[in-house]
């Protein structure tokens, strides 16, 4: 009992960083129509540009902080210098201009910072165990990434439902013509959003930084399961990329926990280890396929967001 708690933490904590990605690409879709493949990237950068800053600030939570400004502008001036002239082009363009900014910041990255790849050291009082229920100890940093991230989640429903940049992103998720009729920069609209998309993308990297190595593509195999998250949840609606993203976390993680065992109660040991993990990684795509089925426009289409 005590390892499932442990485990639906942890799956928790993949949803968290899920949702990090899935809400930053939900809203450039909602907002732009924009099929983002370098989004993987952004993430990618935030976990090397905090690695960087970290060692020059000689401070974890200074060098998070400047991190994300540093992704929030790298997404702005992306955003004008390559994504801007594939607005009103169909998403087959969208796809292989974004999917060359993959490789092209890939190299860039290699350029820079080398292929070695880098590590983040945490401050001692993350490196501890919390006592989150009687007998259960979980890393004092999984907890700090699950409160960060919904502390974003809560900033990020306020800035959208309750301001009045908020206001012109639903308005231009809605009818983004009218938004420009009225006078509205929409331009700048897209610049904004877009830094804010990849600002969200860079803090699950630098999140993810700790735990594991930050290195040349660490962003692409994470980014299908935001594309996951997407689907399940509903194209453009933060709250069903919130609710999907623990969702497939959890799911994800018990799958790979207990599936290869139970699988090895029914085959033999060599079969069950193989078939197991198989098993496993297949089930948030079952997931998926099933809400393909019955709610075609996901849990929570952008009508409800």
């Amino acid at each position: 009992m005590l390892y499932l708690i442990e485990q639906c933490l942890n799956g928790m904590q993949l949803g968290m960083l899920l949702f990090l990605l899935a809400a930053g690409l939900t809203l450039i879709f909602g907002i732009m129509d924009l099929i983002n493949l370098a989004h993987g990237s952004l993430y990618m950068l935030g976990a090397y540009f905090a690695a960087t800053l970290v060692g020059v600030t000689g401070s974890f939570v200074a060098g998070i902080a400047l991190g994300v400004v540093a992704t929030f502008i790298a997404g702005m001036v992306l955003e004008v210098i390559a994504i801007r002239p594939l607005y009103g082009r169909d998403h087959l363009d969208h796809v292989l201009g974004t999917f060359g900014l993959l490789i092209f910041f890939n190299d860039l990255v290699r350029l820079i910072w080398g292929p070695a790849g880098l590590t983040i050291s945490l401050p001692s009082q993350m490196l501890t165990a919390v006592q989150v229920l009687p007998g259960v100890y979980y890393p004092a940093f999984r907890l700090v990434i699950i409160i960060a991230t919904l502390a974003v989640a809560l900033l990020l429903y306020v800035l959208v439902m309750r301001t009045r940049i908020g206001m012109l992103i639903r308005a231009g998720a809605s009818d983004r013509e009218m938004v420009g009729a009225l006078g509205v920069n929409i331009k700048l609209l897209y610049t904004l959003v877009f830094g804010l998309g990849a600002a969200l993308a860079g803090f699950a990297g630098m999140m993810q930084a700790p735990l594991a190595f930050v290195q040349i593509g660490m962003g692409e195999n994470i980014l299908i399961l935001a594309f996951v998250v997407i689907i399940i949840g509903g194209i453009g609606s933060i709250r069903g990329a919130f609710i999907a993203a623990v969702t497939v976390g959890i799911i994800d993680t018990i799958g790979r926990a207990f599936v290869p065992d139970l699988v090895r109660h029914f085959l033999s040991y060599s079969a069950g280890s193989s078939a197991g993990p198989a098993l496993s990684s297949m089930l948030i795509y079952t997931l998926m396929a099933l809400v393909l089925i019955f709610r075609p426009e996901g849990l929570f289409p952008a009508s409800g967001k």
